[in-house]
């Protein structure tokens, strides 16, 4: 999936080249100042396998990504600590505070301030610099979505493309089609007021559009952006097609790689497809149980859970809560018994498309419902200040029947966040005890176990 830009108006007889070749195309997107939208399949032409949800509901990468991106209207300002290595060490480090100090095109500049950014992100504070260097260099970087990282590197597109020449010029790689859109859309807002710059979406449709036909030139390529990459090395072909792609750019193009997470695989791709690269790398989050307290019920059945979970309902001042359940059945029957019982409540599983899950969270956010029942889906990655209780309604095991520790630990802290207090409960049946005490033990915590029949030791439960 990727996105294009060259010069030139239209590049009219580029452009009927290019859609000539595009005979089975799915449909146009509304043209915008010229811009066309076309749909073709993976760079290779091959077609990637959609794989049906598990019943767990373990999202993949690029829709927690997608959703990240939906469901966060203003930047995000991160707390992690930024690390950059630089290809030269002796090269003094700059940084800038405002989009002035980059001494960008006007037409750029009124584009930035047009989308609603007046001061540059963590992250871009810090890539810019070498983004827009003379001449260009190279970039890994780590950065997740919301912190503005697109905006980033669709600035340094903008400033390399020469609207003279009637060719592509920046290549743009995404995972999937929603994901290319969704640059392709900053690149149109940001690049609006720079004339006859424009945007192709070559994301389905024809085939072998890049080596067999060679409708596009990659030896003119000047930026080539890999967004996304952690995402791309985990869906089947993209390491090889990118890395193919890289071997047939000029050595003078400019490669920017982005990572939400930089795990060792991640590495080790970046590494093979980005030469001589300065690098932003941001510590991983530290999640902390310090300030959670943790109680488990002992439950013969999920009746029996649900009669706990109401007990302590009712005895504890909940603002907002976070119920987890291990499938998407025992979450849709939590969800009607609750509703039966007057509660607020919203589900959220792995069946919903990705704008239904962002509007579900958004709402849950805005206070529209007080309790959001989900399974995995939401283990990670969300921020709501006002959660002040988690519940597992079910363990997190993996598929060997053990304890799956890290979406336990990502699970508990969606609560305890921004540093205040929290509280987290398990709901557990006897034989799965064993298995809370090996996340007791790895964790070296406390579980107290609570008794929900007893209302006064409930009501003493303070955050």
């Amino acid at each position: 999936m990727a996105s294009l830009l060259w010069g030139g108006d239209a590049g009219a007889a580029e452009n009927e080249r290019l859609n000539s070749h595009f005979s089975n195309l799915v449909h146009p997107r509304k043209n915008l100042r010229g811009i066309r939208s076309t749909t073709v399949p993976n760079i290779d032409g091959s077609l990637n396998a959609e794989e049906e949800d598990e019943e767990d509901d373990v999202v993949d990468l690029a829709a927690n990504s997608l959703l990240n991106k939906l469901i966060r209207q203003s930047l995000v300002e991160s707390s992690h600590r930024v690390e950059v290595l630089q290809k030269d060490p002796s090269s003094p480090l700059y940084s800038v505070k405002t989009f002035e100090e980059l001494r960008l095109k006007e037409e750029l500049l009124k584009g930035i301030y047009a989308m609603g950014f007046n001061r540059p992100s963590k992250i871009q504070e810090m890539a810019l610099p070498m983004m827009l260097a003379h001449p260009p260099q190279n970039l890994i970087a780590q950065s997740q979505s919301g912190t503005g990282k697109t905006a980033a590197f669709v600035l340094a597109m903008l400033s390399r493309v020469n609207a003279l020449e009637l060719f592509p010029q920046c290549l743009c790689l995404a995972p999937t089609y929603e994901l290319a859109l969704q640059t392709g859309r900053v690149v149109e807002r940001m690049g609006k007021f720079c004339v006859d710059v424009e945007v192709m979406y070559a994301i389905r449709g024809n085939r072998n559009w890049c080596f067999k036909r060679k409708l596009i030139d990659l030896t003119k390529i000047r930026v080539f952006v890999l967004d996304e990459a952690d995402v791309m090395i985990d869906t089947q072909g993209f390491s090889d097609q990118s890395i193919r792609i890289q071997r047939a750019l000029p050595s003078e193009c400019q490669m920017l790689l982005f990572s939400a997470t930089f795990e060792d695989s991640v590495w080790q791709f970046a590494e093979r497809i980005i030469p001589d690269p300065n690098v932003i790398k941001l510590r991983k989050e530290e999640l902390t149980l310090n300030n959670i307290r943790q109680y488990y019920v002992l439950c013969e059945n999920r009746k029996d859970k649900y009669q706990a979970l109401c007990n302590i309902y009712g005895g504890i001042t909940i603002g907002q809560a976070i119920i987890f359940c291990q499938t998407r059945r025992n979450a849709k029957w939590l969800t009607v018994e609750m509703m039966q019982d007057g509660h607020q409540v919203s589900l959220l599983s792995g069946e919903l498309t990705v704008e239904q899950r962002a509007s579900i969270i958004q709402r849950f956010r805005d206070g529209k419902e007080k309790v959001l029942i989900t399974t995995n889906v939401c283990a990670r990655g969300i921020d709501v200040k006002q959660v002040t209780i988690v519940v597992n309604f079910d363990l997190p095991i993996n598929q060997s029947e053990e304890p799956d520790y890290e979406t336990y630990l990502h699970r508990i802290g969606r609560t305890g966040r921004f540093g205040k207090k929290g509280l987290a409960f398990n709901m557990i049946e006897v034989d799965k005890l064993p298995l809370l005490m090996k996340i007791q033990d790895h964790f070296n915590s406390n579980i107290k176990q609570l008794d929900p029949e007893d209302l006064d030791e409930i009501e003493k439960i303070e955050y």
